[in-house]
């Protein structure tokens, strides 16, 4: 679970539930990720099976990539988390506060 839980990991995982993208248009939408570790993010959440590569017969090369059913899935979760996290960051800094 290091790639679904990994910076990068949660980051497509989240930006692939709006939808199918192309490799750079992901590079776009994930300001700061290399072009190398984009593609390695890529292909360990294709490995897991989260990931859905499909590449188009066409010069220039055309890829696109989406979420799986097991992705979409995790992807929420991911997703919840997240927001869970953004909400209660005050809650959580007043406690290490107070301490």
């Amino acid at each position: 679970m290091k790639n679904v839980t990994s910076r990068w990991g949660v980051l497509l995982l989240v930006a692939l539930l709006e939808g199918t993208h192309r490799f750079s248009e992901l590079r776009r939408k994930i300001g700061g990720i290399s072009e190398k570790m984009l593609a390695q993010t890529l292909q360990r959440l294709e490995y897991d099976g989260f990931v859905q590569r499909t590449s188009y017969p066409v010069v220039p090369p055309y890829v696109e990539y989406r979420l799986t059913p097991l992705g979409r899935q995790i992807g929420k979760k991911v997703r919840a988390l997240g927001d869970w996290i953004e909400e209660n960051v005050p809650k959580i800094l007043a406690a290490r506060e107070s301490r």
